[in-house]
């Protein structure tokens, strides 16, 4: 699908006919992304039904789970999105760093089952996506192709994953268990950095019609997903935790670069409260901040190239994140032995502590991100900086193992190392790595994705172009109570109005 010609209409009678017939046959109602902003307009008999559905079961309803409104347990709706609020005593900053959670997203404990979500169902509604005839494919470095096979299976359909071999061993475990088949897991050279890979690999399978490449990296569905039910969630976490303090204002919003569609909640923030936004990349690949390339461990976050749904003149600074940083903080949060020295160090709660078995690398990155935010823009206590984590520590025990044998601690980790690694990469955070993002870096970010979109994968230059302008951004908001009525349209003929 060209990403600049969008569905808004049906476009292919027939293959939305087998759609329909197979969505019937199947249960599934689709959720229009007015209900996953506010999971409560969703139809009684499927809230109600959702009490007695296994959250990590490939169950219809669970679309109706691809919301920012999970309570911990899964199973219920939460008033406000869950989220962990990091005190100033760990984080060494008076400003309030609140996160949202990922983890209870349904199927596979991660946000990124919204993005699959939102770029498949605009295809699957306007006859674009015939899931009885094709391949879905889900190019991604971890968490969008297991959200997508997850979709996909739900829906009736094949999901393929193509991601770098080298991701953590949890992630093929997941696969191995829900996709058709083994050959429906593809592993590309190399590891987090290695986009290019993925993209070659995906032109070869687009080659065959029965593939559908949804390309999260250039879907515009991917940054409306974000912008329209992240952001007023997010919104809404911000407004719960100011209530009360009438001088709290929403400073900034962080987010790892990634596909960038996280970053979309950061166009909706702004507009509404004024929040800077601050893409976050690996200092090891320094794409952002320095044209730069490498490799890096930091899984789920940029890769040695500029997203094409990155709405770069609206972003407001880079800060970059170790992956020396994120390995380490890993090992302190989820040890016994770190655990118990942050407690003493800080005096974490025991709560606060256990909460970060919620949190994964790349979630370890925007933690860091915002406490680096905080101390380069000196934030006070009535500053709030909202971020998330996408994931929890479950995808990444086998990283643990490596890292600890790599640090030669022979399989642990010691008190004094959970002091160096806290003292240096949380204590000990500086403002290195955060560049402000003027008209002339903007304006260099936004040239370097060129040679990505224009050069390698085809794009137009008119169209890779408009995405310099406010206007064209402002005008993709508009797809999205079109699509509720194409979705709307779709549940009245299969009966599940």
């Amino acid at each position: 699908m060209n990403p600049f010609d969008p569905p808004t209409q049906i476009d292919d009678a027939g293959v939305r006919r087998r759609a329909v017939a197979l969505a019937r046959e199947r249960g599934v109602r689709l959720p229009t992304f007015a209900e996953i902003a506010d999971p409560a307009r969703a139809p009684q008999s499927i809230r109600t039904t959702l009490g007695g559905v296994d959250p990590d079961a490939p169950h219809a309803a669970n679309l109706y789970r691809v919301n920012w409104f999970n309570a911990l347990d899964r199973r219920g709706l939460a008033p406000v999105p869950v989220h962990v609020e990091i005190p100033s005593t760990l984080s060494g900053v008076p400003a309030r760093i609140v996160v949202a959670l990922g983890a209870p997203f349904p199927m596979i404990g991660a946000h990124k089952v919204l993005a699959a979500y939102a770029c498949l169902a605009p295809r699957l509604v306007s006859g674009r996506f015939d899931p009885t005839r094709q391949r879905a494919v889900w190019p991604s470095t971890g968490n969008y192709c297991r959200g997508g096979v997850a979709i996909s299976r739900i829906l009736g359909c094949r999901g393929v994953a193509v991601l770098p071999a080298g991701m953590s061993a949890e992630r093929f475990e997941w696969l191995a268990r829900w996709v058709s088949s083994p050959e429906d897991i593809i592993r590309t050279p190399g590891t987090e950095s290695n986009v290019r890979e993925i993209y070659d690999c995906c032109k070869e399978l687009a080659r065959d019609p029965a593939n559908e490449i949804v390309n999260q990296f250039s879907e515009f569905g991917n940054y409306l997903g974000h912008w329209r039910c992240t952001g007023p969630a997010l919104g809404a976490l911000f407004e719960s935790a100011a209530a009360g303090q009438p001088a709290a204002r929403l400073a900034g919003f962080v987010a790892a670069s990634g596909s960038a569609g996280t970053l979309g909640a950061g166009d909706y923030l702004k507009a509404k409260y004024g929040a800077r936004i601050a893409a976050v990349e690996a200092v090891e690949c320094p794409t952002l901040l320095n044209n730069g390339y490498g490799e890096h461990n930091i899984q789920g976050i940029g890769d040695k190239h500029v997203p094409l749904i990155h709405n770069v003149m609206n972003t407001d600074l880079v800060i970059g994140v170790s992956d020396r940083a994120t390995d380490g903080l890993y090992a302190v949060f989820n040890t016994e032995t770190g655990r118990e020295y942050l407690a003493r160090r800080t005096g974490a709660s025991v709560r606060l502590l256990e909460a970060f078995r919620w949190f994964g690398l790349s979630s370890l990155c925007n933690l860091i991100a915002a406490i680096k935010l905080a101390k380069h823009d000196g934030l006070d206590s009535d500053d709030v900086v909202v971020t998330l984590a996408t994931d929890g520590a479950a995808l990444y025990a086998s990283e643990l193992r490596q890292y600890l044998e790599r640090r030669g601690a022979d399989g642990k980790l010691t008190e004094p190392l959970a002091a160096e690694l806290y003292g240096r990469h949380v204590a000990g955070a500086d403002t290195e790595h955060v560049l402000e993002t003027t008209a002339r870096e903007r304006a260099r970010i936004f040239n370097l994705s060129y040679f990505t979109w224009v050069e390698q994968q085809g794009i137009a230059l008119a169209d890779f172009e408009k995405r310099k302008s406010r206007e064209f951004w402002r005008g993709l908001h508009e797809l999205v109570p079109q699509w509720d009525e194409l979705i709307t349209a779709f549940n009245h003929d299969t009966g599940y109005a």
